[in-house]
């Protein structure tokens, strides 16, 4: 396998850990997220299932085995009521458009515009729950400046 293939097999399995981890995190988000804001839940969730199995496909057609989830995953907060849910929702939603920014690093032709809309779909779900943008999104070093107040992603 050429160098650029093993960028991007590593890019896509980091994005693939990322969407396993945004599946997980928006089931705890839909059971503290208050009724007038499940529809976006449920939608994110959705987004974050059908990236996941297409990830999936792309690293098994460069000859990889995909990551698997995990059991569980620790949260960076506690997340017991609706405000908290949207915190986090926002934060799962930053740390999927950075690993979206290394695919794009990763990437060329279609598989880059592709990666590219990824980051732009979980840039804009952040955008929506925060309610407010970050300058660079996708890059944690402006996202930590706007958010400083906020804890780390999860893992």
């Amino acid at each position: 396998m050429s160098e650029a293939n093993e960028q991007r097999l590593r890019a896509l399995q980091a994005a693939l850990a990322a969407e396993h981890a945004a599946v997980y995190g928006y089931g705890v988000v839909g059971g503290r997220i208050g009724r007038e804001r499940r529809p976006d839940a449920r939608a994110a969730y959705d987004a974050h299932r059908a990236r996941r199995d297409a990830l999936t496909r792309e690293v098994r057609d460069l000859g990889g085995t995909p990551v698997v989830a995990a059991a569980g995953y620790e949260l960076p907060f506690p997340v017991p009521d609706a405000a908290a849910a949207i915190r986090f929702a926002a934060q799962l939603e930053d740390r999927v458009a950075g690993v979206y920014a290394d695919l794009v690093r990763a990437s060329a032709g279609a598989a880059r515009r592709e990666a590219a809309g990824a980051l732009r779909e979980a840039a804009v779900r952040a955008v929506r729950w925060r309610g407010e943008s970050v300058a660079f999104p996708g890059l944690a070093e402006r996202a930590d400046a706007a958010t400083a107040s906020s804890a780390t992603p999860p893992a």
